[in-house]
């Protein structure tokens, strides 16, 4: 069920909302241009976008610094298909009619960059591949 104009909304979820949603959403922006809703939230959202993913981001050209982790609401699930779930388990919430998609990642709180590297690069492939399948994916 795409937004009111068309185009699919996309939620990626994760617990502090600081890391893997924050990249996955920087990607999702970056290849979905205009023509995708994204949203990313957490379950117990940090102070902060983790530094380490910022830094992994900007080397490949998305700027996710001005990021704010937020909480999940019950409004914001209401509005989105699709939902990404990152390691939060129990406490992602369920929504009657959307469709779910677990992304089995590592956690890259506490890591240094050179770590948090090759989930940054799991994380584009598999947006990549969303957006693909979801017919938004940007050819330029």
């Amino acid at each position: 069920m795409p937004t009111d104009d068309g185009r699919p909304a996309i939620l990626f979820l994760c617990v502090h909302n600081a890391g893997r949603s924050q990249m996955a959403a920087g990607f999702a922006r970056e290849y979905g241009g205009d023509s995708i809703v994204v949203h990313s939230a957490g379950s117990e959202p940090a102070d902060q976008v983790n530094a380490a993913a910022i830094e992994a981001m900007k080397e490949v050209g998305v700027d996710i610094a001005g990021e704010i982790p937020q909480r999940w609401t019950n409004e914001l699930l209401a509005e989105v298909d699709v939902v990404i779930t990152m390691g939060c388990g129990d406490t992602c919430p369920v929504y009657p009619g959307k469709r779910y998609i677990e992304w089995t990642l590592d956690d890259p709180h506490g890591l240094p960059v050179e770590a948090v590297r090759p989930i940054r690069d799991t994380i584009e492939a598999r947006v990549r591949d969303l957006l693909t399948e979801l017919g938004v994916l940007r050819q330029d």
